[in-house]
């Protein structure tokens, strides 16, 4: 039976290009919020989805994370970092035209990524926001009629039949993504195709009182462990002005001594620990 992997669509997203790097052969199915995406696992609709978490230059996708521990039920299982690299589109039967542009499309996030080309190339030129840079280009194939052009990547390029007449027309060459795959049980998915360039422990942890060095007991239990953090945020528990979750990510996988028992310690201090997840994760280069 063919793997089914769901993805916050449509076609051309940079979502899509995370899905191609780590199920090149899967049948993708598109969903138009990442809500959808999650639910369609929990509800056995696909086996994975992929979604994104983090970019960047915009950080932490808000709407993954709280979804995803809303949801509980899912686990992190693997994850992959694809580079940003956006692209000026346009039909072709108004490939000489491009500079005679009336309106450029794209999702709020392309558009300010590439502020700086826009104001010295396009000032004239009107901009507004689509659901996705995938969304905005399926809108100028649809359009022919139309001097209009949509920022999107060499994907939506190829899916949509449309020119990129300016290429990487982004504000900063060092912009990422990171995409994780979601799964109903936890065994970390190994991608054969792709070399592993680490693993990660996805852990969120609750305080069980705000009292003074309650932060730092939690994170003295890793440090004096030399345990590496990567990554810790906080998100509202949304019971109440002040309470929140911590999210960490242990750039280390998940072993039977040392991560146990710093969580046992955590615990041992009152505070809940949840694992969201233990996987490897991956660099793509594709562009």
């Amino acid at each position: 039976m063919t793997l089914s992997i769901g993805y916050l669509g449509p076609k051309g997203t940079f979502t899509k290009k995370a899905v191609d790097v780590l199920f090149p052969k899967a049948n993708s199915v598109s969903y138009q919020t990442i809500p959808a995406c999650i639910d369609a696992v929990k509800c056995g609709h696909v086996k994975y989805c992929v979604v994104p978490l983090e970019n960047t230059l915009e950080g932490t996708v808000n709407l993954t994370l709280d979804y995803l521990i809303e949801a509980k039920m899912l686990k992190i299982v693997s994850e992959v970092v694809v580079p940003v690299r956006q692209h000026l589109l346009i039909h072709p039967n108004n490939k000489r035209h491009w500079q005679e542009v009336k309106t450029i499309y794209s999702h709020p996030h392309a558009l300010a990524q590439c502020h700086h080309f826009l104001s010295n190339n396009m000032k004239d030129t009107a901009v507004e926001a689509f659901s996705s840079t995938g969304a905005a280009a399926q809108y100028v194939n649809q359009h022919p009629e139309l001097v209009i052009a949509a920022i999107a990547n060499d994907l939506a390029a190829k899916e949509y039949h449309l020119e990129i007449v300016k290429k990487d027309i982004h504000d900063f060459d060092n912009n990422h993504t990171r995409f994780v795959v979601l799964h109903k049980n936890d065994t970390a998915l190994r991608i054969k195709t792709l070399p592993i360039q680490g693993f990660k422990t996805t852990v969120m942890i609750s305080l069980p009182t705000d009292h003074a060095g309650a932060l730092h007991q939690v994170l003295s239990a890793f440090a004096w462990r030399k345990i590496n953090l990567s990554k810790i945020e906080s998100r509202p528990m949304k019971t109440g002005l002040g309470h929140y979750y911590f999210l960490i990510d242990i750039e280390q996988k998940m072993d039977d001594i040392l991560i146990p028992n710093t969580i046992a310690e955590i615990e041992a201090l009152g505070c809940n620990v949840e694992v969201l997840g233990s996987y490897p994760y991956y660099f793509s280069e594709d562009a």
